[in-house]
């Protein structure tokens, strides 16, 4: 599949062919599992301290004839934790048990579960090179939401990571056709639910995602787009290319990050 060259004036340089891992058939559902994979190998531990709720020198015996023990008092055979005795009567509160005051939860969280799902190599591979070619198809980015230029997909010329200034990157990439798309991706909203008190007020929508050869200027230049990502073509992953699972996020290649992804047989 042949594509145009664009510069950043929106000048054809040329064309160029896609690599053969632009041509792989779509499986949204290979995409999600891998990107479920990542997220959930993000996904932080959380639990009770073990020893929780569990701290008392509490005591329980259900034997006849202990005099320490609960049996035979017409009370409820709980842990608890002496206060005093007097002769063979205690004063006791219960402890330890889940339904004690200080005690322990029925079935706290464990620390040590392992929420990390797995997923083969190869199908990883596969999963990327879907969303790839995905990323490429403009009939489904543009059902994810996106707001397309009639010249999509193109590729960007090598000079553009060169670019080093915030207002020359927003021009050009208004010039390429993408000036909707940035507008869409620069409204914030105010997210609905708890999700406002944990970090999480704001939500915003994934703009134009450029794909780079290495480390450049354009990198650190572009931070301060809204919605714009860029990422090196060696750290491509299936969540970068289909945020939320979802294929088909507008994805802007550098004809160098092409020419790394033919010559090193990138995900193959």
């Amino acid at each position: 599949m042949k594509v145009t060259i664009l510069n950043k004036e929106n000048q054809n340089k040329g064309e160029v062919d896609f690599p053969s891992q632009f041509s792989e058939s779509y499986r949204p559902d290979l995409i999600r599992r891998a990107v479920h994979a990542l997220q959930s190998a993000a996904r932080q531990a959380y639990g009770a301290n073990p020893d929780a709720g569990q701290r008392h020198s509490s005591t329980i015996s259900k034997r006849r004839r202990n005099y320490r023990g609960c049996y035979g008092f017409g009370i409820s055979r709980v842990n608890r934790k002496i206060h005093s005795r007097k002769g063979t009567r205690m004063f006791w509160v219960g402890a330890t048990s889940p339904q004690t005051r200080g005690g322990r939860r029925s079935h706290a969280p464990k620390a040590d579960k392992i929420f990390e799902q797995k997923i083969n190599k190869k199908e990883n591979q596969k999963a990327i090179r879907s969303a790839m070619a995905a990323s490429v198809d403009k009939v489904i980015v543009a059902a994810r939401g996106h707001k397309l230029p009639e010249t999509y997909p193109f590729v960007l010329a090598a000079d553009f990571e060169n670019l080093n200034k915030t207002k020359e990157i927003e021009a050009a990439l208004e010039k390429l056709g993408l000036q909707a798309e940035l507008t869409r991706s620069s409204v914030k909203k105010v997210r609905a639910g708890m999700g406002k008190l944990r970090g999480r007020k704001y939500r915003r929508k994934k703009g134009p995602l450029v794909v780079v050869s290495g480390k450049c200027n354009l990198e650190k230049a572009a931070k301060n787009l809204p919605g714009v990502d860029i990422v090196h073509v060696n750290a491509l992953n299936a969540e970068v290319l289909a945020p939320g699972a979802q294929p088909g996020r507008i994805t802007l290649y550098t004809e160098k990050a092409l020419e790394t992804i033919g010559k090193e047989k990138l995900f193959i």
